[in-house]
This record gives structure tokens, sequence and C-alpha cells, in this order.
């Protein structure tokens, strides 16, 4: 049995920018962290006692003689791409939900291919299989989906994560202070709107609309280096950080009608009224968790105002995916 441990991130700036149809033409970076909340995939051969081949839960059980029979997408394209032929058993557990915002899904793949790569005895980098997990999501399922998720899940840590146009990706982790990074993370805050959404659907609709978007987009991937720019200054400029969370959301919400509602829009006013300097919603939009960033002195307020939300605590986190636990013993293959 393999037991892998994926992080859930969180991005500031940037995205848009990383959707294929945006980078392969013009480039694109964004900001983002992972957070210390996990996806937490087991894996194993399933011993051939049962009248079924495949075992996999999450939500949902299924029990299937074939990979071809699997619904889970990212589950069944996962096997067919490392062409594992033995019966599997995978069981899924999370500490937020899905359809959120925050990488869950391609948390997902990323975790279950470090686990089925374990389960064969391969060592692949965290890059690759970030790589890997784009090439299932993408081309596979055929996700609208973005490349970011699924470096920042795999890699870990506070990074600004660079899209070329020749289709490369690579990382450069945000070095400030610790005193600097803690004086960040102190100003954050995390609410869940209780509203879930399929990201692929909202996704499709802002990659249908990058041709007319372009102004706005270029605009949101200036707001990279200004991000950088401002977590290099002093402590106390670090409050234009919310400030252009801000200016950010506001571009971001015009792209499509698809990412906010009067719901989103009441939540995000009421924390700003309340004393918040900026914020946005986390991931394509529609739904999920809804970052605010306020000095520590306003964050009762804001609290209290936005008392029907579930409010969740985080802290940055560096570690990327993991295999916590791995024991190949006793195989019946």
């Amino acid at each position: 049995m393999v037991i892998t441990r994926t992080p859930f991130r969180i991005s500031f700036f940037g995205g848009g920018t990383d959707y294929p149809d945006w980078y392969r033409e013009n480039g694109g970076e964004v900001i983002s962290t992972t957070i210390n909340k996990y996806c937490y995939i087991s894996s194993r051969y399933l011993p051939p006692f049962f009248d079924y081949k495949h075992r996999i839960r999450y939500t949902l059980r299924e029990e299937t003689q074939s990979i071809f029979e699997i619904k889970h997408p990212s589950v069944r394209e996962c096997l067919r791409f490392l062409k594992i032929n033995q019966g599997i058993e995978m069981v899924h557990t999370s500490d937020l939900p899905a359809r959120s915002g925050i990488g869950s899904s391609s948390a997902f793949t990323v975790g279950f291919l470090n686990s089925l790569y374990s389960l064969l005895g391969e060592k692949k980098t965290k890059m690759q299989i970030a790589l890997d997990a784009i090439h299932v999501e993408q081309n596979l399922i055929k996700e609208n989906v973005g490349s970011q998720d699924q470096i920042a899940t795999a890699v870990g840590g506070f990074n600004k994560i660079n899209f070329a146009k020749n289709g490369e990706i690579h990382t450069q982790p945000i070095t400030i202070t610790q005193e600097k990074l803690d004086f960040l993370q102190d100003h954050l805050m995390l609410f869940f709107t209780g509203l879930s959404r399929n990201s692929s659907d909202v996704a499709k609709e802002q990659i249908k609309q990058i041709p007319k978007s372009k102004k706005e987009l270029e605009i949101m991937q200036e707001m990279v280096e200004k991000g950088i720019d401002v977590l290099s200054g002093t402590r106390k400029e670090l409050d234009n950080f919310g400030r252009l969370l801000d200016q950010s959301w506001k571009i971001k919400r015009s792209l499509t009608n698809m990412i906010s509602n009067n719901k989103i829009d009441d939540i995000y006013e009421t924390g700003i009224k309340a004393g918040a300097l900026g914020g946005k919603l986390c991931g394509a939009g529609g739904g999920g968790f809804m970052l605010f960033f306020a000095k520590p002195e306003n964050q009762p307020k804001i609290k209290e105002k936005l008392k029907n939300l579930l409010y969740v605590p985080f802290r940055f986190e560096q570690s990327g995916t993991q295999v916590i636990f791995n024991d190949n013993k006793n195989n019946f293959y």
C-alpha cells in the first residue's frame, strides 16, 4: 500500500494566463502558494479474492472488472496512461471539499499519479508528475483546465510559475524573510462560500472569451510582477498586496458572467466594508473559497459579518506532493 499527501493551493495573481490557449501565444505567469490542507490517496494492488478487479472509493464507491468501466475520469485515465493491468484499490479523503477553487481536482490527479508511480517502483520528479497530470487532465480527460494547479500542488511552496510560448513551464520560489512571510499569512483569511461548481464549465467560457479579453489578461499578467515588487518592499507596503488583489478581482469578474454572482458579490462587499483591503474568489469562479487580505485588528469584525460562512484558518506549506507511507510487501502480483 502507498499513501500520498498532496496540498491544495491558493493563486494570488495571473490566473487565466495559465490556459494553453493564452500562454502558447502570449506567455503567462502566476503567483501561487500551497497551503496546509491536503488531499490523501491510498492505493494498493487489490488481492484477487473478489468478484471485481478494481475498487475505487471517493464520494462514490465503484467496483469494476475493467479500467474502462471506471466512472471517475482521473482514476480511469491515470490507470490507462500508466498501463496498469493489475487490480487496483484506491481510497480518497480530503481536508477540503471538491469543486471549491483550491486546485482539488489537480491535487487528486497529482496525488494518484504519485501513488501509482510508487506502486510501480518508479521514481519521478515532482515536476514530471505535474507534467503528467497536465497531460492526463488536458489531453486524456479533455477538461477545460489551466496548467498552474498541477505544478503548484506537485511542487509545493510559494512560487512564481512561468508558462513559456513553447509550452515549457518553470517555477521560481518567492524569497522573502520569514518575518515578512508570517506578516503576509497573518493578513490572509479564507471563507467557504458554500457554493460548489464545475470549474471546467467556468473555464470553458473563460477560454472562449480569451480573444475578447486580451487587454484584461495582459493587465492581470502584469500584476504578477507588481505583486512581487510589493513583497520585496517594506512590511508597511505589504498593504498594497491587498489592494492589488482587489484590482485583480474586479478585472477577473468582468471576463465572464459565470465567474461571480449576486451571493459572491455580497460576500465580497461585506468583507470589504468590514475592513478587508482586498480579496478574490479562489479558482476559476462560480463558487468555492473567498480569500481576503485584512489587517489582524479588522479580522474579528470581518468574521462577525461573515459568521454564516465557514472560516478556514491556514498556513503556507512547502512540501508539495509526498509519499507518506509505502509498504509494497505481501503483494499478490
